[in-house]
């Protein structure tokens, strides 16, 4: 118990504040809409991380104070203003170029709660065909299928996977898909009405993308573990359009393509059908839910680009995410991360040793690159939730330890993975 309250102590210590209001600003023509995000009660005075919007679509976020009494649209809106100034206009599709059908994987387990406000979400999404396919991963309980099949019916498709992993239940997922493209998300996300279209419009664009990611909010800030967690960048990659293309690797990521982590998360993000089928899926020995603790998604990018295929990072294609709320839940992502981290790499070297020359030569810039964003972790104070295009986000030593301890066991937990799966039968890789 003491050495829970120090390590709640020292994290406090990168805070700020504690908790902080969600609420979107949409600035279109002379008129202000200020809402609360999903989940939130109506804005205050107060501190209010804000989502600013340009036309519905997403373009910064920023920390505003309202001072009690005041006009809260009126004071964030003018906020806002330096915001919309910096942002470029968001990506659109080329006229004529509609969004190709689509299929969406919901992995969960035990979840029923917040499964069904994720499948809410989907179901009201603004593209002109798709289908949902539920993955029950590792059952001990049939509520989630009786929630399926009792609240959805035929507009959410049920299929149960009895081996656990978020891998295994993607590719099962992947398995079941009939869409073109197969988008994928977590069962504790809110999906903004526009971001399936915008994740998949893409595709009809570039015929070489193999992959796109998109935005992950917050959707609530109500506990100081949640707010850390924004105050370090949370899941957001910024409100900057950009692909990456294996043809002309960018000149600022040393280790590309095995930077994985700077062009998504698996919360948002969708492959070509025909292309992840194509590399096998997801290495079944990755993700939450097995040994290796994670990685799965970093596996899926790394694969498709390796392969040749584009990859799209869309800040307009925006789900809400629902952080974990407790201090042990952080340090555990913390540990997870790292673990998360190592366990893809080698779980693609593993499955591609033709990448490990490549590797190989890339790691001393690699190296020397990330010795000097740990650096910049581990500067201590200003820990506040606000613009996810800056890349000087605090983080706490402990955390940063618990993340390196992560690394050296990712590949362990990899190796551990894959033997559980062969015990099983299943096979790995």
């Amino acid at each position: 118990m003491a050495r829970s309250a120090r390590a709640q102590e020292e994290i406090r210590r990168f805070l700020d504040i504690e908790a902080v209001q969600v609420a979107e600003l949409d600035l279109d023509g002379d008129e202000a809409v200020l809402r609360p995000g999903p989940g939130s009660p109506p804005v205050t005075h107060g501190e209010v991380f804000v989502l600013v919007r340009r036309g519905g679509r997403p373009v910064g976020t920023l920390l505003g104070r309202v001072p009690e009494g005041a006009d809260a649209k009126a004071v964030l809106a003018e906020r806002a203003k330096a915001v919309l100034a910096e942002r470029p206009k968001a990506w659109q599709a080329p006229e004529g170029s509609g969004p190709p059908y689509a299929s969406v994987v919901v992995a969960t387990r035990e979840r029923a709660g917040q499964l069904a406000r994720a499948l809410d979400s989907l179901l009201a999404q603004d593209h002109p065909r798709f289908e949902i396919v539920v993955v029950d991963n590792a059952p001990v309980t049939s509520e989630t299928r009786e929630l399926v099949e009792g609240k959805y019916g035929e507009r959410v498709r049920y299929v149960r996977e009895p081996v656990p992993g978020l891998a295994v239940a993607h590719n099962t997922g992947l398995a079941a898909a009939r869409g073109e493209v197969v988008a994928f998300t977590d069962d504790d996300v809110v999906a903004d009405p526009r971001w399936l279209a915008e994740l998949t419009a893409p595709f009809a664009a570039d015929p070489g993308l193999g992959c796109s990611t998109g935005l992950i909010l917050p959707a609530r800030l109500t506990t100081p573990a949640q707010v850390l967690l924004e105050s370090h960048g949370g899941f957001a990659k910024g409100f900057t359009p950009r692909t990456y293309d294996p043809a002309r690797p960018p000149g600022d990521e040393p280790l590309f393509p095995f930077t994985a982590g700077r062009f998504g998360s698996g919360a948002n993000m969708a492959f070509r059908t025909a292309v992840l089928r194509s590399v096998g899926g997801f290495d079944p020995a990755t993700g939450a839910g097995t040994p290796a603790r994670g990685g799965d998604d970093l596996y899926g990018f790394v694969r498709v680009l390796a392969e040749g295929h584009r990859l799209r990072y869309t800040p307009s294609a925006l789900v809400w995410h629902h952080h974990r709320e407790t201090w042990q839940d952080l340090q555990s992502q913390a540990y997870g991360y790292g673990a998360g981290l190592t366990a893809y790499l080698t779980a693609v070297l593993v499955n591609r040793p033709a990448l490990l020359p490549a590797f190989l030569a890339k790691l001393p810039r690699g190296l020397a690159r990330a010795r000097a964003l740990t650096a910049v972790r581990a500067t201590e104070g200003g820990g506040a939730p606000g613009d996810h295009d800056t890349r000087t986000h605090p983080w706490p030593r402990r955390l940063s330890r618990l993340q390196r301890r992560g690394m050296v066991y990712g590949p362990v937990g990899y190796l551990r993975a894959r033997r559980a799966l062969r015990a099983r039968g299943e096979g790995a890789g």
